[in-house]
C-alpha cells in the first residue's frame, strides 16, 4: 500500500461533500487534481471506494469504512501537529465554523486578524444553506455558526457582529412600479434566511407578492436581477460592487431596508476548546473595529 495522507484528506473531503466539484472548492484545488488523487487512492484497493450512479457520486460500503478509518488517522496526525506547536508556546488546533452562503461576504474579515495572530490554528469552514448550518449546530459538529436568523428550537449564545440590511433591488436600468405586489420577485429556496426574512415582511404587511421563480444561491439571485428577470430582496453586504457599477439599483420603498443582525452563535452548553475560546475573545475585542474599518461603506445607503 502506497497511499498518502494527502490522498486520504482528499478522499475525506469528497465523502464529506459527496461531490468532487465541491471538494475541490473546499480544498482550494482544481477538479482534475481532486479526481487524480481519488483515482490514485482507488488504485490501492481491489474494491471500489466510490461509484458514479447517473451523475451522482456514491460512496460504497467499503469506501465508508475506509472513510471512518482515514478520519481517525488524520485526526491523530493533526493532533501530533497541534501538540508540537503547543510545545513551542503557540495556540494550535482546529476551529470549525459553519456559515450560511451569504456569510461569505462577512466571515473572512472577522477571521483574518485572528489567523494572522495564530498561525498554528487551522480553520475549517463549511459555507452552505441555512438548514445544513442549523443541523451542524444541532449535532455539535462545529464550534460556531454564522447566521442571520436564529433557529427557535436550539438554545444558543450569540455575538452580534454587524447589521444585516436587506434592500429591495432591481436591475440598474429597470423601470420600477410603485406596487410591490406587482413586481415579479425572485427568491431563495425554502429554509434560506433571506427567504424567511422576506416572507415574514410580506406576511406582516399583508403583501401578496408575485413570485417568478426561486434560486438556490445569493449569487444566482443577484445575476438574475442584473439580467432583468425580476426583483429581489438582497443583503446590502452582498451587492457593493453591483451598486457601484450601476448593475443593481436600490428601490426606495416604505419599510425598507429590513434590518436584522449577523450573529456568531454557539450551543449554550458547549464547552469551547482553547482555540474556540481565543477566537470568541478576539471577536468580542475586535468586532467594532472590523465593522468600522471594513464595512463603514454601508452607512451611505
Amino acid at each position: 500500500m502506497n497511499y498518502t495522507l494527502h490522498q486520504l484528506r482528499v478522499f475525506q473531503k469528497v465523502v464529506d461533500c459527496r461531490s468532487i466539484t465541491k471538494a475541490a472548492e473546499a480544498l482550494n484545488m482544481t477538479q482534475p487534481a481532486v479526481s487524480i488523487q481519488l483515482k490514485n487512492l482507488q488504485e490501492q484497493f481491489d474494491m471500489p471506494i466510490t461509484e458514479l450512479l447517473g451523475r451522482q457520486l456514491q460512496i460504497t460500503d467499503f469506501g465508508l469504512e475506509l472513510y471512518q478509518i482515514a478520519s481517525k488517522i488524520l485526526e491523530e496526525v493533526d493532533f501530533i501537529d497541534y501538540r508540537t506547536k503547543q510545545y513551542k508556546g503557540l495556540l494550535a488546533g482546529k476551529l470549525k465554523i459553519a456559515s450560511v452562503s451569504t456569510g461569505k461576504y462577512v466571515l473572512p474579515y472577522y477571521l483574518k486578524g485572528f489567523i494572522d495572530e495564530n498561525e498554528g490554528v487551522d480553520i475549517d469552514i463549511d459555507v452552505t444553506n441555512r438548514r445544513e448550518v442549523v443541523l451542524s449546530l444541532e449535532k455539535n459538529e462545529v464550534d460556531f455558526a454564522l447566521i442571520n436568523v436564529l433557529p427557535e428550537h436550539i438554545e444558543l449564545k450569540e455575538e452580534q457582529l454587524m447589521p444585516n440590511r436587506l434592500y429591495l433591488v432591481g436591475a440598474g436600468k429597470g423601470d420600477f412600479t410603485s406596487d410591490i405586489s406587482a413586481l415579479p420577485l425572485i427568491h431563495r429556496e425554502e429554509g434560506s434566511g433571506t427567504r424567511l426574512i422576506m416572507q415574514r415582511f410580506f406576511d406582516l404587511n399583508k403583501y401578496n407578492p408575485k413570485y417568478r421563480f426561486q434560486l438556490r444561491s445569493n449569487e444566482a439571485v443577484k445575476q438574475a436581477v442584473i439580467a432583468g428577470l425580476g426583483y429581489s430582496l438582497l443583503p446590502l453586504v452582498s451587492i457593493k460592487n453591483e451598486l457601484e457599477n450601476g448593475q443593481i439599483k436600490i428601490i426606495q420603498k416604505e419599510g425598507f431596508p429590513i434590518d436584522n443582525q449577523w450573529r456568531l452563535v454557539y450551543l449554550k452548553n458547549k464547552r469551547l476548546s482553547p482555540v474556540a475560546k481565543a477566537f470568541l475573545e478576539y471577536i468580542q475585542t475586535n468586532k467594532e473595529g472590523i465593522l468600522q474599518k471594513i464595512f463603514s461603506w454601508m452607512d451611505k445607503y
